[in-house]
């Protein structure tokens, strides 16, 4: 009977981790920036119909990266939990916190566990209070790591590319078209060169105290995005111009207003009937 290998559970979790990271990696980057009305939320998603940013509850938003089917089923349970508990006590009971929790405890568990693989997904979970200093953002890890960000927070992607960008030009309580400029901005930033984002392939939403609904959560549509970013984009994008050709010696070259010019074929003009050089009319070849 052959014996199994032997892999330390030291090794075990290494292997598993770097699995997790190696997906969520693949995936492009979300950002979350606070500012001074609450907490805003960017990511570059062509598609139409698979959302990475959702509602939870009144001032709950949840934004994932990984793979879609992973973090969607967090995303279902993490709402049924907030509404059966908002339903059986009070709707003051549901909070980012709690949410948070739940989820560090699931991903904890599923990592931990060798009957199944690690959910390779990360997660935001943000909550808005009545003042910005009351506004608490979540970051959870495959491995269930719980962490409180204040002020930005990057995930998924160039996840570090993207938060070096926005530790340079982040500054609190800006409002929401400068915090908006700054997320696209560092969402387009590489090291290879910078590169506009089409409003188009940008999932924007916000978590926004001034509402007067009692659901704080909204989306942003490519119109409103268009307005808010104004004109941007470097020269590039705008057609190139042609290169100018040298049109050899000026006496050699033949004038634009000149109506007689024997070598224009393309402009439509009839070519005289005088000889150029002699100025004698042409002569019929012979018989």
């Amino acid at each position: 009977m052959s014996m199994p290998f032997y892999v330390s559970p030291e090794q075990l979790m290494k292997d598993r981790a770097d699995f997790a990271r190696k997906g969520i990696a693949r995936g492009r980057s979300v950002v979350a920036v606070q500012y001074a009305d609450g907490v805003l939320f960017v990511s570059e998603n062509p598609s139409q119909a698979l959302h990475k940013v959702s509602e939870i509850y009144d001032r709950i938003a949840f934004a994932a990266v990984g793979r879609y089917n992973e973090f969607e089923n967090l995303r279902i349970a993490g709402v049924r939990l907030a509404d059966m508990r908002g339903y059986a006590y009070d709707r003051r009971d549901v909070t980012g916190r709690g949410l948070a929790n739940a989820y560090a405890q699931t991903l904890g568990t599923i990592f931990s566990s060798g009957g199944e693989k690690p959910y390779e997904v990360e997660i935001f979970v943000a909550e808005i209070g009545d003042t910005a200093a009351a506004d608490q953002i979540y970051r959870l890890t495959y491995d269930g790591q719980v962490a409180d960000e204040h002020g930005y927070a990057v995930m998924g992607g160039a996840a570090d590319t993207v938060a070096s960008h926005l530790e340079k030009s982040y500054a609190e309580g800006s409002d929401l078209a400068s915090a908006l400029a700054l997320a696209v901005g560092a969402l387009g930033h590489s090291d290879a060169g910078d590169r506009v984002i089409p409003t188009e392939d940008l999932e924007v939403a916000v978590l926004d105290r001034t509402r007067i609904q009692p659901r704080k959560f909204s989306r942003l549509s490519p119109a409103r995005l268009d307005v808010l970013l104004g004109e941007r984009g470097p020269a590039e994008h705008a057609p190139a111009e042609p290169a100018d050709t040298d049109p050899g010696p000026a006496s050699s070259a033949p004038t634009p207003d000149d109506p007689t010019d024997p070598t224009d074929t393309s402009s439509g003009g009839v070519a005289p009937l005088e000889d150029p050089t002699s100025g004698e009319p042409p002569t019929a070849p012979p018989l």
